[in-house]
């Protein structure tokens, strides 16, 4: 009997999720320990299990002071297309769409300047497959629109990228198209629809969608230290515009498991790409098992993971789009976590990068400085004009920081932005490359100075029979 009941015992260790994956205190231990360890201001997360709520909580405080909790509405940006998604979804199982009509059938006003625009169906829309892209159609440089209706009439003068179907562009007007969809075809607002048809249903009654971040204000990350800064006014609606919070978010991770707004099969679709693809419909799998999503406004992020056993984490975070968003790697660290393991908090990459941008700024400085003060002596070594020439590679800085936003498109994957956008994403870089730019520039225009002045002064000298300033040898005597 004894061996008996000692093999069970060990059946239901071996059956038991570790402590750490069922243990809300260490995921406070463990979200508290990040902020201390990083700096990050404030974060709410949920963590669920199946239909269980693990630990919903929200941590610090945002760029007013306030303290954040659970109950705290946050933007979650691009974590929104999963939920317009949900959205097309409960159409199509209404019958009011099917996923392979083209657009144009249930949306006239969409058109493109390429005519093969006609052939983007809806599910190209959510797959990101319609050949609209970033690198053909620059959105955020453009005016923004104020309405989804706007931002659907200013594609008129986009072109395609590539031939519809055949290529994963990440593009947001592909989900500001598909929200207008929405509203066309259900006859009401989009905000109404989602609130009505998704939120509602879900229990998610603090939730909403915007067309803009009016009023909206968390942090920048400037060499590791948060500045509070108000988020720029840039178009989110259908793409990345919902207002959410943690509580919430908590519903809607469990809703992916099972919901009263689409049928097994719908949720199964939305989570799984097309063969030889990573992304679905609102959701990705890019990392190796786990169906996911991140969401980057220019001073709030997001993230949400699904893992295999029903787990999901979901991260709102008061920090902006960087190199590397702190809701991602915080959202890492709650999967290993939850997975039985002991994750130690890790700085974002972005902020390692700053500081060693802060030994460059100081180098800049110093080199900056010496060139200025030795630029006398420069200047009297040298009687070519190729001297000043070889000068010019110190005005590389100011080359890079001018072409900055053109750079920045070709690492965001084409997603190229205006100067003060980048401004948001990575300051230091920014500081950095002017600050060298300065310092180059003053080099190069006092050397220049002082070599005409030092040329000057040999032409008179060579008149006098003492010396040629172009020629090194001495003059004979005569």
């Amino acid at each position: 009997m004894k061996r008996i009941l000692l093999l069970v015992a060990v059946l239901f260790l071996a059956l038991t999720p570790p402590a750490s994956a069922s243990s809300g205190d260490e995921i406070d231990r463990f979200v508290r320990d990040y902020l201390e360890h990083t700096g990050l201001p404030g974060a709410a997360v949920a963590v669920t299990h199946g239909a269980d709520v693990v630990r919903v909580a929200g941590y610090g405080h945002d760029s007013s002071d306030a303290t954040l909790t659970s109950s705290t509405r946050m933007p979650i940006a691009s974590l929104s297309k999963s939920m317009t998604a949900f959205a097309v979804l409960r159409l199509a199982e209404d019958g009011r769409l099917n996923l392979d009509d083209p657009v144009v059938r249930h949306l006239p006003e969409f058109r493109l300047a390429d005519p093969r625009g006609a052939r983007i169906t809806v599910r190209m829309l959510l797959e990101q497959t319609s050949g609209m892209a970033d690198s053909a159609f620059p959105d955020l440089v453009r005016p923004q629109p104020g309405t989804l209706a706007a931002a659907v009439a200013r594609l008129a003068d986009a072109p395609l990228a590539d031939e519809p179907g055949t290529k994963f562009h990440y593009h947001n007007p592909n989900y500001e198209v598909a929200a207008r969809l929405v509203e066309v075809v259900a006859g009401t607002p989009f905000a109404d629809y989602l609130r009505t048809n998704v939120f509602g249903p879900l229990g998610m009654s603090s939730s909403s969608t915007v067309d803009t971040p009016a009023g909206a204000h968390g942090y920048v990350r400037a060499f590791g230290i948060p500045v509070a800064v108000d988020e720029p006014d840039w178009f989110v609606n259908g793409s990345h515009g919902v207002l959410t919070t943690a509580e919430d978010m908590a519903r809607w991770l469990i809703a992916q498991g099972g919901s009263p707004v689409l049928s097994p099969a719908s949720l199964t679709l939305a989570h799984t790409p097309a063969p030889g693809r990573d992304y679905a419909l609102g959701w990705a799998t890019w990392t190796p098992g786990q169906v996911s999503h991140s969401g980057q406004w220019f001073s709030y992020t997001a993230a949400q993971i699904l893992l295999p056993g029903g787990w999901g984490v979901a991260v709102l975070a008061d920090t902006g789009m960087a190199l590397e968003n702190d809701a991602d790697v915080l959202a890492r660290g709650l999967v290993e976590l939850v997975r039985g393991g002991h994750p130690e908090p890790a700085r974002p990459a972005g902020v390692v990068a700053d500081w060693v941008l802060a030994g460059l700024i100081a180098l800049s400085l110093v080199l900056g400085v010496l060139g200025v003060v030795r630029s006398r002596r420069w200047a009297a070594r040298r009687s070519s004009w190729r001297a000043v020439l070889r000068l010019v590679p110190c005005l590389l800085p100011l080359v890079v920081l001018v072409a900055l936003p053109e750079l920045m498109g070709v690492v965001y994957a084409g997603r190229e932005g205006t100067f003060w956008q980048v401004l948001y994403v990575w300051p230091a870089v920014v500081i950095w490359l002017a600050i060298a730019s300065a310092c180059g520039l003053a080099v190069v225009v006092t050397r220049t100075v002082r070599w005409q002045a030092a040329a000057g002064t040999r032409r008179i000298d060579g008149g006098r029979g003492e010396s040629k300033w172009d020629s090194e040898e001495p003059q004979s005597g005569g």
